[in-house]
């Protein structure tokens, strides 16, 4: 007898491959979620044991399943929750993926959300190493360690890694260059469109989904679908990107700078400076413009 977490994280890693093909995802990538779902459903051993007794390592010594897919099993088995599901069928959402941090409530979390501005674990992560989290109302320093402590192991941060800041961290050539894809695709309509389950009461399938590859990383870019974008008219305008290399994945917003010496480019939200430099070495006219 299958044991009833096993079905029940199996089930969950089957939709992620439906929602993969459905998109059109690369077919590969959906037939490692079929592959792990069918792992679990032949498992006779709880997965959660696995998880307890032998860590993370002890998952990825199950048949088909690698360092990326484990991560998606222990986020289902620790939160019950798995981001990318969310993200695929279009409930991705700020305030609930901060409130799955341990240390931050709903509360919060909404807070967070609206007062710091920030939609992103990574730019959570930011504003926790630069002391605009600790000035939150109830935000002591135990609680606040915690905070760090929980993003550090969620951002897969803990383990030094020898690859190159460039394999952990998305430059910003290429993100701009996904976020173009997307753009484009989308305007000439040849993307798939979900109906999101959020901000959309009748149903529409409005949201275009991109799934594409650069090298080893794997992208997923939408337009937000957050209710700050739909607040300020944004949803036609910021980008979500969403990267997985295997090792970690990572998540970043571009959007069209409304300000400064960068207004009217694309950026990535958090990343200015490097915008910049970015312009300054790709684009001598913007040199030559900012000098003006």
């Amino acid at each position: 007898m299958i044991p009833p977490l096993n079905s029940e994280i199996a089930h969950r890693l089957k939709e992620v491959a439906e929602l993969l093909h459905d998109q059109g995802s690369n077919p590969f990538r959906a037939q490692a979620y079929r592959h792990a779902a069918q792992t679990l459903e032949q498992l006779e051993r709880p997965v959660d044991d696995i998880l307890h007794a032998e860590g993370v390592d002890g998952l990825q010594k199950l048949p088909g399943i690698g360092e990326s897919l484990s991560r998606s099993i222990r986020e289902l088995i620790l939160s019950g929750q798995l981001p990318m599901l969310q993200r695929l069928r279009g409930e991705a959402e700020p305030v609930s993926l901060f409130a799955s941090v341990p240390g931050i409530g709903k509360k919060l979390a909404d807070r967070l959300h609206h007062d710091l501005e920030i939609d992103t674990l990574e730019e959570l992560e930011i504003a926790a190493h630069d002391g605009r989290l600790r000035q939150q109302p109830g935000i002591g320093k135990k609680r606040h360690s915690g905070i760090i402590a929980s993003l550090a192991e969620r951002l897969g941060r803990i383990r030094v890694r020898r690859e190159s800041a460039e394999k952990i961290i998305p430059s910003i050539k290429e993100l701009l260059d996904v976020d173009r894809e997307y753009r484009e695709k989308s305007a000439a309509d040849q993307l798939h469109k979900f109906a999101p389950r959020r901000f959309n009461p009748n149903g529409e399938p409005w949201l275009p989904v991109l799934h594409t590859q650069r090298g080893e990383r794997h992208y997923t870019a939408l337009f937000s679908n957050t209710a700050r974008a739909h607040q300020k008219g944004k949803t036609q305008d910021w980008v979500v990107l969403f990267s997985d290399d295997g090792d970690r994945e990572s998540q970043c917003t571009a959007i069209t700078a409304e300000w400064g010496p960068l207004e009217g480019r694309r950026i990535v939200r958090g990343r200015e400076f490097e915008c910049m430099r970015y312009y300054e070495d790709f684009e001598p006219q913007y040199t030559e413009m900012s000098v003006l």
